[in-house]
């Protein structure tokens, strides 16, 4: 009597460990590059938001505020504060990612180690427009940006972008 045997072989087996190593590869670096951009949006958001609330904080206050952003101790924080505030006595908030860094096509207006953008007690910008755009360590070529594009206080959000615009790519 000849007893049917189920299952695979080793052969088979090789062969399906192979095909999913082949589409782990190929896969694999895609799905980090989409969590780095997503990281990289979260944060560009938020400071977004940071920046919108600096303007309607010195409309409402009808005071002059300030956005500060930084690098200390390999993290990228950002406060809100009245202009009055030094920023080393401001209330840092910092991001959760380490991989987040202030790029150097980021154009706002630095004082030592802070970047940051005045707002006057009407809401308009106070000292220069500018950029501030934010890159990964772990895929430089993604980025994301806030841009401050007019006196009165106007901001959008961006991206990197395929074509190079005097050398920035992120616009």
């Amino acid at each position: 009597m000849l007893q049917s045997q189920r299952g695979f072989t080793l052969l088979e087996m090789l062969v399906v460990i192979f095909m999913v190593g082949v589409v782990m590869a190929v896969a694999a670096p895609k799905w980090l590059q989409f969590i780095e951009g997503n990281r990289l949006t979260v944060s560009r958001d938020k400071l977004y938001v940071g920046i919108r609330d600096a303007q309607s904080k010195a409309q409402r206050q009808r005071m002059a505020w300030q956005f500060s952003i930084r690098e200390r101790n390999g993290l990228v924080e950002w406060a809100s504060h009245p202009r009055s505030v030094l920023p080393a006595a401001a209330q840092w908030e910092a991001f959760e990612s380490r991989s987040v860094r202030i790029d150097a096509e980021t154009t706002f207006a630095s004082s030592a180690d802070i970047y940051y953008v005045r707002f006057t007690e009407k809401g308009d910008v106070q000292h220069r427009l500018g950029r501030l755009t934010l890159s990964s360590d772990n895929a430089p070529t993604i980025k994301r940006c806030v841009i401050v594009s007019t006196i009165i206080g106007a901001m959008r959000k961006s991206k990197e972008q395929s074509v190079p615009r005097s050398g920035r790519t992120c616009y």
